[in-house]
């Protein structure tokens, strides 16, 4: 009685539940060799080849080539060996793919046309000395070659830093931020607001208070309560962040009135707060809460009070 009986191709298929033209090519590959032929020529198959076989299917859909295939089957490379080159391939193509879906998300999302995606492209493939280059190009551009303080303090929280490995999220990210600091307009929009927020300084020298910090602080139990900017008791708010901007320029409370309507129009300009939102993303920093509902809330109530406030002779008559 033979103890090891041999099986027929056909039989090997039925039982891993493999094609027989699949079998029949990784045994003319040398990767599963018949144990025997029949009497009529047929390829004959042991038991151990069921197990060959899965480790070859297993291995092939794992994505490794036929030589390293064999060379774990013939023991001339170790299997942990071909599974770590194999992962930093892999590693590679993963990081390659998310970089092409990061600009093809990105393209879709802002229907971007074919110029802008190349130049998608081109930002999502830029070196580590490259990115470096754009920020420095930004940051100079906003705030001049070399800030004095405490200019130098606002640029640095305003710098972005992509990781070496950056997820799905910080690409993204990335991408828009690039796109926003190439902007001429918004670079010139961000250098008047930090140099505005700068200029501003108490008698013993130090920085005054961020002025968005301010309003949302002031205005933030008016936004609690849904009161309307035009409200009688908004005027008791408008008192109290009119006292906080004591230091801002002019001298009758309708000129820091304008003034104050001005600069907070300026401030809650969306890209600031875009950038804000971005460079969180980039840098993994905690995403920080939306200054748009304060600063909204605010302009419309100084518009309002502007609005009651009564024509002096000199400008009714256009002199």
């Amino acid at each position: 009685m033979d103890d090891h009986p041999l099986h027929p191709i056909g039989e090997l298929a039925r039982r891993t539940g493999t094609p027989v033209r699949t079998i029949r090519f990784y045994s003319d590959e040398g990767l599963l060799p018949p144990a025997g032929r029949s009497p009529s020529g047929h390829r004959l198959y042991d038991e151990a080849a069921a197990g060959r076989l899965a480790l070859v299917r297993t291995l092939r859909e794992l994505g490794i080539g036929l030589p390293a295939v064999r060379k774990i089957l013939d023991r001339e490379l170790t299997l942990p060996e071909v599974a770590a080159a194999h992962t930093k391939a892999l590693d590679a193509q993963i990081a390659a793919l998310r970089v092409r879906r990061a600009v093809l998300d990105t393209a879709a999302r802002q229907g971007t046309g074919a110029e802008e995606i190349h130049a998608l492209h081109q930002l999502a493939h830029l070196s580590r000395g490259e990115r470096k280059s754009l920020v420095d190009a930004f940051l100079t551009a906003v705030f001049g070659p070399e800030p004095g303080l405490p200019l130098a303090g606002v640029a640095r929280t305003l710098t972005p830093g992509l990781p070496d490995e950056p997820d799905a999220a910080q690409l993204r990210a990335w991408l828009e931020l690039a796109a926003l600091t190439r902007d001429p307009g918004f670079r010139a929009h961000l250098r008047d607001l930090c140099q505005e927020a700068a200029s501003g300084t108490g008698a013993s020298g130090a920085p005054r208070p961020d002025l968005t910090a301010t309003v949302r602080e002031i205005v933030a139990p008016a936004l609690a309560t849904g009161l309307a900017p035009d409200s009688p008791r908004a005027e008791e708010i408008l008192t109290v962040l009119l006292a906080r901007c004591a230091h801002l320029p002019g001298g009758a409370e309708a000129d820091r009135v304008r003034q104050l309507t001005a600069r907070l129009e300026r401030y809650a300009d969306p890209r600031r707060e875009r950038y804000v939102r971005l460079l969180a993303v980039v840098n993994g920093w905690p995403l920080p809460s939306s200054t748009r509902p304060a600063l909204t809330w605010a302009t419309e109530a100084l518009r309002a009070r502007r609005g009651t406030e009564p024509v002096s002779p000199r400008a009714a008559t256009g002199a």
